[in-house]
């Protein structure tokens, strides 16, 4: 059976996918750095040299993401909620509620026994209710994602934000620090800020079991410890939490 390519082009990072027979064969990762072409293409390499293939052995990519568009070979545009839904059905087929914590936006997609979008709500286009406002402030206090949450497990009295926009959010921490708070506590303080958001939308969907959660906040352990406290449900998250709309992305192109 020929091989097919999933990519998902983000505004932060590019992911591919090569798959076979429905099984994945390698994948790749990499930061957009300004230029959707160069990472489309340098992703895709990446998983290609893996998978020690060259762009001859692809016979269809299928591809979703704001930087789809720059992609230079010939491939089946689909849609990223769409993509995220097959994903993570692939990968958990029990998922009936995915939030998907992405730098853009955040989605929550109810996802039918098939793996189809059975409905979604899709946050404003704010930092302050994405991903994005965690590399803001994992910035601001010289963390990583990942270190933020192993810190916001740790925090003793989280800090209260009044704000929910990301400039005075961002104004917010750095005055936090300036006064000596713990970075734990800021962090504590942020997650329980964006779960709000987040969790505020999860239950205008009436979350059902399974949950799981994806994007580059499912990197961050402690927001999925807060979410989880907030919707009072488990949240199950995929060992690659970024690279679920490419693995989509790919099966729905196998299929066309």
């Amino acid at each position: 059976m020929p091989y097919v390519a999933g990519l998902d082009i983000g505004s932060a990072i590019s992911k591919a996918v090569i798959m076979q027979n429905g099984a994945i064969i390698s994948a790749g990762i990499r930061p957009i750095e300004g230029n959707f072409a160069l990472s489309a293409e340098s992703v895709l390499t990446e998983a290609l040299q893996k998978a020690k293939l060259t762009h001859s052995d692809i016979k269809r990519i299928g591809a979703c993401g704001l930087g789809a568009a720059f992609i230079s070979q010939p491939f089946t545009k689909i849609t990223e909620i769409s993509c995220q839904s097959r994903g993570v059905h692939y990968l958990i087929p029990t998922v009936r509620t995915l939030i998907e914590v992405g730098n853009q936006s955040s989605r929550v997609i109810k996802v039918s026994p098939k793996g189809k979008v059975a409905d979604c709500l899709v946050s404003d286009k704010c930092a302050a209710g994405s991903g994005r406002i965690l590399q803001i402030i994992a910035k601001v206090l010289g963390v990583t994602i990942r270190e933020m949450g192993e810190l916001s497990l740790q925090a003793t009295r989280p800090a209260k934000f009044t704000t929910g926009c990301a400039v005075f959010l961002e104004t917010e921490a750095i005055s936090r620090v300036a006064e000596g708070m713990a970075k734990e506590d800021i962090i504590a303080g942020l997650h329980q800020t964006l779960a709000a958001k987040i969790c505020a939308m999860a239950q205008r969907m009436k979350v059902e079991e399974d949950c799981a959660m994806t994007g580059g906040g499912a990197v961050d352990i402690g927001l999925v410890k807060t979410m989880e406290k907030q919707i009072g449900k488990n949240i199950i998250t995929p060992e690659e939490p970024l690279s679920t709309a490419a693995i989509g992305a790919a099966l729905i192109a196998a299929e066309k």
